[in-house]
Order: C-alpha cells, then structure tokens, then sequence
C-alpha cells in the first residue's frame, strides 16, 4: 500500500475525478457515505452529535455526513464556520443540500460563536480541516480545537485531526490539534499517523475505501509504502523437498558477553527457528555452558577472552552475519567489531552494541561494507546521527543513512520503517506494543540474520523478516495477551507465523 503526500492526494482526487469520470461533489459523496456507515456501526441514532465543519472541502464532507445521520433520524446539530465569507464549491453545495431539508440543525459561524456544551454522551465530528493544512492552527480556530480537547465528548475526526498535518508536524503547535477518539481516513493512511507522538490525536485509526482510481495509483511514485500480507507471501522461499541442511544456509552470529549471555541465546534461537541451515555462533568463553545447554543446535566459536569479544573469525564459510547482541562497548571488542565487519564479503545485520560502537567511532561509518542492514531503535539512531526532536526527523536521517552507506536501515518501532538505498521507504505492519519488551531486536536480528543466509536479498530479508518478527508478536498476543509478552515467546510463536504464511 502506497503513502501518499498531501499533493500527491490532491492530484489523485483529480485524476479519478476526471478519468472515472465522477464529478467532485459525487466523490464527495462516496467519501461522506463511507464515513457515515463508520460513525453508525459504532454509535446508534440514540447518541447525540455535534458536527464542526470548515469552509474547505473537510468542511463539506462534514456537512454531508450530518445530512446522512439526520437522514437516518440521528439528532445532529451543525456548526459551518465562514469566517471569512468563502467556502470551497463543493462545501457550499453540501451546505446547501442540508439546509433544503434540515436547515434548523445548521449553525452558520460568520463572526460570534456561542458553543455547545460538550457532555460525555455527545459525539463530536471533526471536519475542520483536512490533509491540505500546511501551517499550524491559529486564533478562532486555534480555540476551537481547543475547547473541543478539552470538552468530555468523544470525537470522530474526517479523515485528519484538524490542525494535524499530513507529514512532518515539526514545527506545529500541539495544543492545537485536535485529540481525536476515532480517525476516519480516506484511502490510505497518512504518513503522520504512523509517528508515535501523533497517536494521542489520530486515536483509532480506521482507513476507508472510497475507491479511487487504481490507475492513478498505480501511476503516483510514492516514497513511502506499507507491507501487506500477499506482498509478503509472494517473496516467501519454498523448502526443495530434497534440500539438505548445506542448501538451507549457513550463518554466523556475533553475540554475547558475560552477563549478555541472554541476547545471544534469543539471536540464536530465532535465527535456528526462521529456516537456516546452520549456525554459528562467536562468543566469550564464560558463555559457553549457557549456550550449549540452551542452543545445542548451534555450533560455538569460543573467543580467546573469557568476557568479550575481541577474536575476529573468517566469513568464507557463511553465507549471513548477524552482529551486535549482547555484545558489549568496551574498546577491544569495539576494535574486533568493526575489524570484522571490515573482513566480511557477506551480507551483514548489524545491531545493539554493534552500532552503539560505531556511534562512538563515527569515522568507522565509512569502512562498512557496501549493502550491510543497520536495525536501530530510536534511542540507537539517536546516538548514531544526532538528536532528533520528532519520528519525522528521526526517518529522514534514518533514510538519508540508508542512501550514504549504500546500505539498509531498519528503523524500529510500532511501524518499523524500512529505508532503502534508494531512499524509498516500507512500514512493517504487524506487530504490537507487547512487543515492547528486552530482548526483541535480539530477534529480529536472528531472523534476518536466518534469511540472509538462506538466499533472500537485502530488501526481501527486511520486508519479510520485519513481518514475521511482528507476525510472531500479533499470533502471541492474541493468545497470552500483551502484557505478559516475552522475547522467549516471539521465537516460539515464529513456527505459527511461518504457518499461517504458507
């Protein structure tokens, strides 16, 4: 699924108007009867609604969408806001269709505002603003929304909280922004909505169909898009049924130092469960009867140091290298890290402390190798490129990385957003905030680290990889629920969702 800017939206709703043909209004239509069946399958005609439109095309969806409830005897109560005495057409052909029958239900906002109370039991529908807002919220408006957060009612935003903007709200101000129950987006979701600080204003997001045209979507070069499930079923590799373990891959994990003997364990442990051949696994001496005893399929290449990794190892046997968990900051495995890396003609995960290293050795950037998967979190992108003040910011470097070192970039998080070389971007879709818990990213190390080694491309590894680490995690909740999630639990749950894709 593709994420489109609010250009690119614009120039859409053109293009399916004038090559469907449909005319604005009636694509208005369509987009305000999707709306209206979403605000009635959760809210009766027994709950009072209050609608807040603006003078543009939001505003005129809004309006359709009172007529429509008023339609379907709901008791709704309008307020137009012209304060500047000039509504889009297609607004007021929409203020016009509703006041022909329930003119008495529309309040025309031209100066003075005498709000309504906004009780508990009341709904609110936002329909403000919409994806063209390109400047934060100021004066009447400004207090409106406002008022509206500070209101007990619930609210419905038509298809962007008004006063949010579609990407990059770095310099919006936040109080004026409308903190929504419910957000009905049209279409697809905007790229806002996927950024961990907006999710107090979008609320529950729910994206709606309005069937605009396929072609034109298909014609728009999108920078930003969202896995989905047939995506991903398609790049799955099938198991020859005369495979032997030597065609399955054979990779190489770096992981682990005294007292992180645990990361090593998960890394492994998901790597084994996600298809690979065999393993490998490079740690301290002092690690050993752990791993044995926890990993027995795995084979050990026992470093000289009992604590930490300090031993480069020779690549020419594996096909993948997984590096960073558990593994420590401390100088010599600092130096043996980057050493390795530098050795290494294979494609290679790098996370953890593997790039916590290189954040404190910023000139080692320059000597990985062409095509390498960096998987931070936010904290560890923050170390690696700078502060970031907002996920907005934070993606922008996450994919400005991606493009210099040649390189993937696995940027984690709710969303995972997976930047390419190219500067494209992909969102992971699966996945859940029981996921948020120690020991994570040590599996996802080991599944990419597994589907490296087992022959997928580096952009394959990521989209595929990224799902099933979510996959694992939705498949787990589901039965455990959220709050008890373990890492332990995603690696036994990665079978279930390598099942439920085939």
């Amino acid at each position: 699924m593709k994420i489109f800017t609010a250009t690119q939206i614009h120039d859409l709703d053109e293009y399916t108007i004038a090559n469907e043909p449909v005319k604005s209004i009636d694509l208005m239509e369509r987009a305000a009867r999707a709306m209206t069946s979403a605000i009635q399958g959760r809210w009766d005609n027994r709950t009072p609604m209050v609608v807040f439109a603006g003078p543009g095309n939001n505003g005129g969806d809004a309006l359709a969408v009172a007529r429509m409830l008023l339609e379907s005897q709901y008791q709704v109560q309008t307020f137009i806001f012209n304060v500047n005495g000039k509504l889009s057409t297609d607004c007021h052909q929409n203020l016009k269709r509703l006041r022909e029958k329930w003119g008495r239900t529309v309040v025309e906002v031209i100066q003075e505002f005498d709000p309504p109370q906004l009780t508990p039991d009341l709904l609110v529908i936002d329909g403000l603003f919409g994806s063209g807002l390109n400047k934060p919220l100021a004066g009447g408006f400004a207090s409106l929304v406002k008022y509206i957060n500070a209101g007990e009612a619930q609210v419905v935003s038509l298809d962007v909280p008004s006063g949010m903007m579609t990407e990059d709200n770095t310099y919006n101000v936040r109080p004026n922004i409308i903190r929504a129950t419910l957000t009905l987006t049209l279409q697809q979701p905007k790229l806002a909505m996927l950024f961990a600080e907006n999710q107090e204003f979008v609320g529950q997001l729910r994206v709606l169909d309005i069937r605009l045209s396929q072609k034109g979507m298909d014609e728009i070069d999108a920078q930003y898009t969202m896995t989905e499930e047939a995506q991903v079923r398609s790049l799955l590799k099938t198991r020859p049924a005369f495979a032997h373990k030597g065609d399955m891959g054979n990779a190489l994990l770096v992981a682990g130092s005294y007292g992180m003997a645990g990361a090593a364990v998960l890394a492994a442990k998901a790597c084994l469960r996600s298809g690979v051949g065999k393993l490998t696994v490079v740690t301290p001496r002092l690690n050993v009867n752990i791993l044995q005893n926890s990993v027995p399929e795995a084979v050990l290449k026992i470093d000289r140091e009992e604590t930490v990794f300090c031993e480069t190892v020779s690549t020419d046997a594996y096909q993948a290298l997984g590096i960073g968990p558990g593994l420590g900051t401390q100088e010599q495995t600092a130096v043996a890290t980057i050493a390795q890396l530098r050795r290494s003609n294979i494609p290679a995960v790098v996370d953890a402390d593997a790039i916590n290293v290189l954040s404190t050795h910023r000139s080692w950037m320059q000597q990985l190798p062409h095509g390498i998967i960096l998987t931070p979190h936010p904290k560890e992108l923050d170390r690696l490129e700078g502060h970031c003040s907002n996920s907005y910011e934070r993606l922008t470097k996450a994919r400005q990385l991606a493009e210099r070192i040649g390189g993937h970039v696995v940027l984690k998080g709710h969303h995972s957003a997976i930047c390419l070389p190219d500067g494209h971007v992909v969102f992971n879709t699966t996945g859940n905030a029981g996921m948020a818990t120690a020991g994570s990213g040590d599996v996802l190390t080991g599944i990419l680290t597994a589907l490296l080694a087992r022959g997928y491309g580096n952009t394959d590894a990521c989209i595929v990889g990224t799902y099933l680490h979510g996959l694992a995690g939705d498949l787990a909740a589901r039965d455990l629920g959220q709050e008890s999630l373990t890492a332990s639990d995603l690696i036994s749950y990665l079978p279930k969702a390598f099942l439920y894709l085939n």
